[in-house]
């Protein structure tokens, strides 16, 4: 059986005393190391099987470092890759974005539950693609911006945080009715008529 296809040996035949170097022609980004055999044949000799093995990728998640929300809300999709078995998604503490946690999440574009397994545990082997998507996002009915952060967790205890920000909602005025009447007499029958102001924002009667 040949080896692998991702070892690259300096070498593939010689005479006499020699040396044979071996690398890796791609990364092993999976937690779990590989190995492959090499096998070395001379005629009128038994062949000769050697075992060549590549470390596995510590254990990693990433995620995007920063996420916009518009001002009128809608859905954000955030993503990030990693190799871990099952990763844990949480809100920070703090929030002035009011967010729902989705219970599921697509890791290498298969549907998962929040803080489970990861059907097939494609991180075993190689790092993955992994996205989660928030939706029925409110709009922003103040002028100022709003934060929230998203922190994902590996198996490891490794974490990442996305700094989540919805853009500040328009300075809204309203005044209702549009005029009022006083008495004739509104002063000695201290009487008096009433605007109602709706706002979001400072305001000012000159």
């Amino acid at each position: 059986m040949a080896y692998a296809t991702w070892l690259i040996p300096s070498k593939l035949s010689g005479s006499g005393n020699d040396s044979v170097s071996v690398t890796a022609g791609s990364d092993n980004t999976g937690r779990n190391a590989r190995t492959t055999n090499m096998t070395f044949k001379a005629a009128n000799t038994s062949d000769v099987v050697r075992a060549v093995a590549q470390a596995g990728k510590p254990e990693f998640v990433t995620i995007q470092s920063t996420a916009a929300v518009a001002k009128l809300g809608g859905t954000l999709t955030i993503s990030g890759r990693s190799n871990s078995s099952k990763l844990t998604f949480t809100l920070g503490s703090g929030a002035t974005l009011v967010l729902t946690l989705p219970s599921t999440y697509t890791a290498n574009s298969v549907s998962t539950a929040n803080g489970a397994a990861i059907a097939g545990d494609p991180g075993a082997s190689q790092e993955y693609d992994y996205s989660i998507t928030f939706s029925g996002i409110g709009e922003n009915e103040t002028i100022e911006a709003l934060t929230a952060q998203l922190i994902v967790e590996d198996n490891a205890g490794n974490s990442a945080t996305c700094s989540i920000t919805q853009a500040a909602g328009d300075a809204t005025l309203d005044v209702s009715p549009a005029s009022v009447q006083l008495d004739w007499n509104a002063f000695t029958e201290g009487t008096s008529a009433t605007f109602t102001v709706t706002s979001n924002t400072n305001w000012t009667i000159e």
